[in-house]
């Protein structure tokens, strides 16, 4: 599974329904509104690198409102959660 952390930045008049527009995307497992430079840290995972590109490029590049984004791919996880278990409904 590929995991990625995308950075948002929102026009301040989009602050306020980005983060669920942001949630609806079907890629995007998480969504966190933070302090800082960023307005929102979106996690995203697929299986395929397409999936990843046709996500950001496709539909959250194509939200009204995002100004800008930065995205990060994860190489490896140092958790200690078995998260492909956790997202395929195991616990």
């Amino acid at each position: 599974m590929i995991t990625a952390f995308v950075l948002v930045e929102a026009e301040r008049t989009a602050l306020a329904n980005l983060g669920g527009q942001l949630q609806q995307i079907e890629a995007v497992a998480e969504v966190y509104s933070v302090t800082g430079v960023w307005d929102f840290v979106a996690v995203v995972r697929v299986d395929r690198h397409e999936q990843l590109a046709q996500a950001l490029a496709e539909n959250l590049a194509a939200l009204e409102g995002v100004s800008r984004s930065q995205t990060m791919v994860a190489f490896d996880s140092f958790s200690d959660l078995d998260l492909d278990q956790f997202f395929a409904g195991g616990s």
